[in-house]
């Protein structure tokens, strides 16, 4: 199968799968379906971007379908080998991102899931401590292969705390539930998920998709207001971006906020009400006190020189340039748990959202030599959760897997806009990582936008189409509209998406990457099953149950049959379209 050099060795899986091992400076341990590695080289030559652990064997259809993850949220591939699709607006290899070459092959981040006629197979890490791992998928002799690869960002072994490296699993299954099921207990092996991810999920309002940056302390204020009578299940009150002075000194307010926000705060809570708040912690803008203050408390150039965002990556979407703070030194460490600590302890703040995430991760010259970007990122979150105590912590913009155990709810989708493309987008992405929610992390897929703005509107089949994204998936559920102006419509939706909440927290099953049908057991006698078109012709459904049932539309409350059946055929219309429907 390979050719196998004086440099490389090959394994073999319970699964029977054999791997060949390509750098005899590497230790490989297996443990079932598990390879856990460890650098056992004399060598101090540095790790680059591309360090090879091992390759096999690609053996499947060439129709069959991939679900690839990126490095940051923005990211995910699905199509085929022949023809990749970005799911997302900003692939890790756009232009603006550049976190790796445009030209270069493509990288399949954290994990590979290959769709096939036999079933499914899933190349996954499991771990990320300190080095991103990816998949490529390549031809040698005439066969695919593929290889799973570190980026070692060029650090040096000897400049390492541990030779420990990354986990690697390859597992397959002819369910996917059961093999993505699997998969997160792997990686709950590695890192232990943190106690909210199995608490129930915030359910509330958002600033940001009603006000955006320019909200003020009276906007608040009167969303507040109305969260009573109907919408007194609103708990959380979330004050997005837009609440600073300068992005870095979050502690200080800015005149949109003339009694402050630490005032704001506490009359949230005497309201009745749990506040939550917008934080970008890994980054600053040049006003900032905090970069004024301490410039060498900033990530910098091989030269030596400060690094901004812009000259490696995507340089920001307002207030920039932003400059990285530079999470292994003690001192920003320090800083970053006290202004955390200060806003849970004396604020009173209960859930933190953590914008900007990917941003900590960049690479440079830090104050402590051989931390990589994704080391030196988890530092930083343990620093926060030091000064977050028992509050929330929501991870956003985030990277996916050097977020693993740091974060009790991810971000999973691109921000949600009212718009059909948008919506049809953020479903999808949301829809592949729904296998985490509750395993990994609790997922946010974004908030609930169902009324149009002057500059901002759609038709109501794609606000339904939005709806159904939401009652499938689960998770938190945040209202991103002004509650002032909500439309019967919204507010049904909500009381209705509520009561979903109340019967299950779970997320709907997919049983194909083509995210058609999602399956959810809602209570002891009611199965939900969600359908979805994504600009596809128009077609015909057919459901099935285990005994007879009558089938209801969710929303509507409208029987579909006049008899218990056992089979139904429910008609899905052209376009981006959706059904919900519910058995008694």
């Amino acid at each position: 199968m390979f050719l196998v050099t004086a440099m490389s060795y090959l394994l073999t899986l319970a699964n029977h799968r054999e791997l060949e091992v390509l750098n005899s400076n590497l230790h490989a341990q297996v443990e079932g379906n598990q390879v856990s590695f460890t650098y056992s080289g004399l060598s101090n030559d540095a790790l680059s971007d591309a360090y090879p652990l091992f390759q096999c064997s690609f053996d499947c259809e060439s129709s069959a379908v991939l679900l690839g993850d990126g490095f940051q949220m923005l990211a995910q591939t699905s199509g085929t080998v022949a023809h990749p699709i970005d799911i997302g607006r900003c692939p890790d290899n756009s232009t603006s991102y550049r976190i790796y070459s445009h030209q270069a092959r493509k990288r399949y981040y954290n994990y590979l899931l290959v769709e096939d006629s036999l079933g499914y197979t899933l190349y996954g890490f499991t771990s990320c401590y300190r080095f991103a791992g990816y998949f490529e998928i390549s031809e040698q002799q005439g066969k695919p292969v593929i290889t799973a690869y570190l980026d070692g960002e060029y650090t040096c072994p000897q400049d390492w705390e541990t030779n420990q490296l990354e986990s690697v699993v390859v597992l397959s299954a002819t369910s996917l539930s059961c093999l993505l099921r699997e998969y997160a207990e792997r990686i709950t092996g590695h890192h232990f998920p943190r106690s909210g991810v199995k608490q129930t999920a915030p359910i509330g309002w958002c600033s940001w998709y009603a006000y955006y940056a320019d909200v003020t302390e009276q906007d608040i204020l009167d969303n507040v207001e109305h969260m009573n009578h109907e919408l007194d299940k609103l708990e959380w009150v979330l004050l997005d971006d837009g609440y600073q002075a300068f992005m870095g000194d979050w502690l200080t307010p800015s005149d949109k906020f003339p009694s402050g926000v630490k005032a704001l705060i506490q009359d949230i809570r005497r309201r009745g009400k749990k506040p939550a708040i917008w934080l970008a912690p890994f980054i600053a803008q040049p006003e900032s006190q905090v970069f004024q203050n301490h410039p060498d408390w900033f990530v910098r150039q091989p030269d030596g020189s400060l690094l901004k965002a812009e000259d490696v990556t995507y340089g920001g979407w307002r207030c920039t340039p932003w400059y990285i703070l530079d999470t292994s030194n003690p001192d920003v460490q320090e800083h970053l748990t006290t202004v955390v600590r200060t806003m849970r302890e004396e604020w009173g703040v209960e859930l933190f959202k953590l914008d900007a995430n990917y941003w900590g991760t960049l690479k440079g010259r830090r104050w402590q030599s051989g931390v990589t970007g994704v080391q030196a990122y988890r530092m930083g979150m343990a620093a926060i959760a030091q000064g977050a105590g028992d509050a929330w912590l929501l991870g956003c913009n985030a990277p996916m897997w050097p977020s693993l155990g740091l974060v009790d709810a991810m971000r999973v989708s691109d921000d949600v806009e009212r718009d059909p493309r948008r919506f049809e987008q953020i479903a999808k992405e949301t829809f592949f990582r729904s296998w985490q929610h509750r395993q990994l992390w609790q997922i946010d897929p974004d908030c609930a936008t169902l009324v149009s703005l002057p500059n901002q509107a759609t038709e109501r089949q794609y606000y339904e189409f939005h709806r159904n994204v939401l009652l499938a998936c689960g998770g938190l559920l945040l209202s991103g509209d002004p509650l002032p102006e909500l439309t019967s419509f919204a507010k049904t939706s909500l009381a209705k998406l509520m009561i979903r909440h109340k019967h299950t927290q779970e997320a709907a099953r997919f049983t194909a990457l083509g995210l058609n049908h999602a399956f959810l057991k809602l209570t002891d006698r009611n199965d939900l099953h969600c359908l979805f078109n994504y600009q596809q012709s128009a077609r015909d459904v057919v459901l099935t149950a285990d005994h007879p049932v009558y089938w209801y539309d969710y929303w509507s409350g409208e029987k579909l049959c006049e008899e218990p059946v056992q089979i139904m055929e429910i008609p899905l219309q052209a376009g981006l379209s959706s059904r919900a429907i519910i058995t008694a």
